[in-house]
C-alpha cells in the first residue's frame, strides 16, 4: 500500500484535470496539493516537501520547462512532465532538463499512478542481506543507495533520480553487458519500444557528468545493437 506520507504536487491550470487527478491519487493513498501556475508551482516544489512533482509543460507564467529548470538547479525531487501527445520535442527538452518521466496528455488516470509509483520505488535504495544498504565501487566511481550519492575520484556527482537509478544497474552488472530493453524495464518502469530514445539520452547525460565522452568513454561502453556496460578497469599486471 502506498503511504499517506507519499505527498504530490500537481501543477497544470487544467482545474478539472487536478480535481480528478485528486480523486485517483486520494483513492490510492496519496496526498495532493494542486496549483495552476508555473510561479506557484515553484514556489511549492521549493519550499514545501513533497514526494513527487506532476508538471504540466503548457502553463500561465513561466511554462513547465523553465519551472523544471529552476527546480533542478537546487532539488533532484522526482518531477512527472505532463507533455502534449505526438510532441516528442517536449519529451525529449524535458528529460535533458531533468524529468524523471514523461506521460502524454490526454492519458488514464490509472497509468498516471502507476507511473508515479514506479518513481517512488526507483527512489527507495536497494537493501543487502542484512538490511544495509550497500556501497558500489567500480574503479573511481562510487555509489551508496543510504543517501543516494555518487563520487568520481572522490568528488561529488549530481544526478537526478533516473540518472541514479541508471548508474545502480550499471554498476551492479559491471563488466557484463545490460540491454536497453531491460535499462527501459529497470529504471523507466515500462515497457521497450524500439523507437523510444530515453534511455540513450538518460546514459548520454550519465556519461557527460562522469566525464566520459558522448559516444563512449572510460566508465560507460556501449555495445552496439544490444546495450551499454559500465567498465571494470584493467588489472593491473604483477611486478
Amino acid at each position: 500500500m502506498t503511504r499517506r506520507m507519499d505527498h504530490v504536487l500537481v501543477v497544470d491550470d487544467d482545474v478539472e484535470l487536478c480535481a480528478l487527478v485528486q480523486e485517483y491519487l486520494t483513492a490510492e493513498g496519496f496526498s495532493l496539493k494542486a496549483v495552476h501556475d508555473g510561479e506557484q508551482g515553484l514556489q511549492q516544489a521549493l519550499t514545501s516537501e513533497y514526494a513527487l512533482v506532476v508538471l504540466d509543460v503548457m502553463l500561465p507564467g513561466i511554462n513547465g520547462f523553465e519551472v523544471l529548470r529552476r527546480i533542478r538547479s537546487v532539488s533532484k525531487i522526482p518531477v512527472l512532465l505532463l507533455t502534449a501527445r505526438g510532441e516528442d520535442v517536449d519529451r525529449i527538452v524535458g528529460l535533458e532538463i531533468g524529468a524523471d518521466d514523461y506521460l502524454p496528455k490526454p492519458f488514464n488516470p490509472r497509468e498516471l499512478v502507476a507511473r508515479i509509483r514506479a518513481i517512488l520505488r526507483r527512489t527507495q535504495p536497494a537493501r543487502g542481506a542484512d538490511g544495509v544498504p550497500e556501497v558500489l565501487s567500480v574503479g573511481d566511481v562510487e555509489l551508496d543507495p543510504a543517501t543516494r550519492s555518487v563520487l568520481r575520484a572522490g568528488q561529488p556527482v549530481d544526478l537526478t533520480s533516473v540518472e541514479f537509478n541508471l548508474l545502480e544497474v550499471l554498476l551492479r552488472e559491471a563488466g557484463r553487458v545490460v540491454t536497453r530493453e531491460r535499462l527501459v524495464n529497470a529504471v523507466l518502469s515500462r515497457k521497450f519500444m524500439p523507437f523510444d530514445r530515453s534511455i540513450d539520452m538518460h546514459v548520454s547525460k550519465v556519461r557527460r557528468k562522469l566525464g566520459d565522452s558522448e559516444e563512449d568513454g572510460d566508465h560507460i561502453k556501449t555495445i552496439r545493437g544490444v546495450g551499454y556496460m559500465f567498465a571494470r578497469p584493467a588489472a593491473k599486471p604483477n611486478k
